[in-house]
């Protein structure tokens, strides 16, 4: 009962004071094997002063196993569960068994599983006893309930100073003996989660092509992936996955038929394209990064930025990035259906919403429109024509044109006489009072891929057309953002930011000076823990948490600037914030660890792109047209 107590303990050898040796095996009619509520921290089990246990009965003559519901403060020492035919004698144990917390993930709380080998009488009662060992203040106690629970024995807490010894409690404890099926955790209920797992709001995807179901950060605790797979393999070794045709998991008994037709599907499909990455953890990393982004892709194109409530949206800049990544890996059925969608959803003046429900009905609020739309679809599109199968990909590309016209002749009206685009939100979302580069480089991008795709179609008037808007933006771009190493805006007053990196292929060729503007904003922006801010803007703070795509930008940018080290040495980092499941984080918090979503799919398409480069396949860059007017 006294949770505050936290002594170190002499392990197992308590004194127990005024406790008659009678709490022995005795016979019980009905098995009691298990207890599942768990919503109060009943009784401290730490230091020779604070123990529980627990009183059951079993229908079989074997233990396999027990689990307790344990949380805890301390983040490192052991925690012991025994066996006992006599409560108050350790010397009755049939079965010890010791887990250490680091080895848990430290501080934190869930299910905990004991293997134990013990035969046992079915229908005697047995004790199973816990106890903890830590240098640590923080407390550590077995959770349970305070609520009745027909049928069930005795919880016992040992509390040395507040009851002298042990005592028979009204409250009960969660535990399971022989834990089956569902009762397994990670099934049903998550097993012990460290505390700094918490940090994600989504930990991975499950998919059947058709639906997408988020792995929530505690039920990621101790599985895996199936190599190749979106079928999640549990602690307890049997699998999760979503079968063809549901909305929700199931879970299935490893090597069940359908999950295994589904991880052949998922196998076929990688093997139809092509897997980057010098390394063996590259390639890992790019075999997972196309896998969630197929799970973030929607049948009618719509490409989900992530899968939580706020991400389940279709943004056009991260759908043009996975358009592309599909594409350079040989997957152009889905970089078109991404294409596809952005035709279909293109505003009559040409424009995007800044981003669309997933079933293409409209925006889900009155967030702003965003202008580098206009740029990133484009150039996505222009991405697609250069990988796509040479002869179809005229025809197909005219059931773009519309969308590709109305794009670039809005950008082209856009630039001002000072050749630049208005102010307009670019990927922080945020308004400025000048043009800022998040926006002004796409548009280059953009206008330069489309004068390169009216060319190929033909479409001279349009080549020259959108050839000259891309000079005039080129000149405004070298007048106004290249003397302030292309900060944020051209006013000078929102300070860096990691869309530089825009200004360097695959985007746009990158321009005198480049190289000293991506190395300065690299340091400006880099944070303690390894990755990049989006920006260092005064007015705005983005704290200490570090952003995978903006950092992923300088890794893209110096692979396509010659600086292969540099870049290497940016994905090494990005890779090494991934997850338990492998996923790549939007986020990494000031201690280092992933949080935010994952899978973000804006990630996943840099690293992909990011890996092609490194092996020496990167994307082309759009050709500027208009020195050939």
């Amino acid at each position: 009962m006294a949770m505050a107590r936290i002594v170190l303990p002499a392990l197992l050898s308590l004194a127990l004071t005024g406790v008659p040796a009678l709490f022995a095996r005795s016979a019980a009619a009905v098995p009691y094997e298990g207890q599942t509520r768990h919503e109060t921290a009943l009784f401290s089990v730490k230091s020779s002063d604070n123990a529980a246990a627990q009183a059951f009965t079993v229908a079989g003559n074997r233990l396999s196993r027990v689990s307790v519901y344990l949380g805890s403060g301390a983040s490192s020492g052991t925690v012991t569960a025994q066996i006992r035919r006599v409560l108050t004698d350790a010397g009755s144990a049939l079965a010890t068994k010791t887990v250490d917390l680091a080895a848990l993930g430290g501080a934190g709380a869930g299910w905990v599983e004991f293997p134990v080998g013990a035969e046992v009488t079915p229908g005697a009662t047995y004790y199973l006893f816990l106890q903890a060992t830590t240098a640590q203040s923080e407390p550590v106690a077995w959770y349970g309930t305070l609520q009745s629970v027909p049928g069930s024995l005795t919880s016992w807490n040992y509390d040395r100073a507040y009851w002298g010894g042990w005592h028979a409690a009204a409250s009960r404890l969660a535990f399971h003996v022989n834990p089956t099926g569902n009762e397994r955790c990670g099934e049903t209920e998550p097993c012990y989660v460290p505390s700094s797992a918490r940090a994600g709001r989504t930990a991975g995807v499950l998919t059947n092509r058709v639906a997408t179901e988020a792995v929530l950060p505690s039920f990621a605790v101790g599985a895996s992936y199936v190599d190749g797979s979106n079928v999640l393999r549990l602690p307890s070794g049997r699998w999760r996955y979503l079968p063809d045709g549901a909305s929700n998991s199931t879970v299935v008994a490893a090597d069940d038929p359908d999950a295994l037709a589904q991880i052949d599907e998922s196998r076929s499909w990688l093997a139809t394209g092509r897997l980057p990455g010098t390394t063996t953890a590259q390639r890992d990393a790019a075999k997972r990064a196309l896998l969630s982004m197929r799970a973030l892709l929607k049948p009618n194109g719509a490409f989900a930025a992530g899968w939580s409530p706020p991400w389940e949206y279709s943004w056009p800049r991260d759908g043009a990035f996975a358009a592309a990544a599909f594409a350079a890996t040989g997957h152009d059925e889905e970089a078109y259906r991404i294409l596809d969608y952005d035709a279909r959803t293109q505003r009559a003046d040409g424009t995007w919403e800044a981003r669309t429900k997933l079933d293409g009905s409209g925006p889900p609020d009155a967030r702003k429109w965003q202008l580098d739309g206009n740029g990133w679809v484009p150039w996505a599109t222009w991405q697609w024509y250069q990988a796509a199968p040479s002869d179809s990909r005229n025809e197909r590309l005219r059931a773009l044109y519309p969308m590709v016209r109305k794009a670039a002749d809005y950008a082209a009206r856009s630039l001002g006489p000072n050749g630049l685009p208005p102010a307009s939100p670019d990927y922080w979302e945020l308004d400025t009072t000048s043009t800022n580069i998040g926006t002004a480089a796409p548009l280059l991008a953009g206008l330069n891929a489309s004068a390169d795709l009216a060319a190929q179609l033909g479409m001279d008037g349009d080549a020259a057309r959108w050839g000259d808007a891309a000079r005039r933006l080129s000149a405004g771009i070298a007048t106004a953002f290249a003397p302030l190493g292309y900060q944020r805006t051209i006013d000078g007053a929102h300070g860096r930011d990691s869309a530089v990196a825009f200004m360097a292929p695959p985007f746009n060729t990158a321009p005198a000076g480049l190289g000293a503007a991506l190395d300065s904003t690299y340091r400006a922006l880099l944070l303690p823990n390894g990755g990049v801010s989006p920006g260092n803007d005064p007015s705005f703070s983005w704290g200490s948490y570090a952003w995978t795509a903006s950092t992923c930008f300088f890794a893209l940018a110096w692979s396509g600037t010659g600086e292969q080290a540099k870049a290497a040495e940016v994905l090494h980092w990005v890779l090494s914030k991934r997850n338990g499941l492998g996923e790549f984080p939007e986020t990494v918090n000031g201690a280092g660890l992933p949080s935010s979503v994952a899978p973000l799919g804006w990630t996943d398409s840099l690293v992909v792109l990011t890996t092609l480069a490194l092996q020496g396949a990167p994307l082309p860059t759009p050709p500027t047209r208009f020195d050939r007017r």
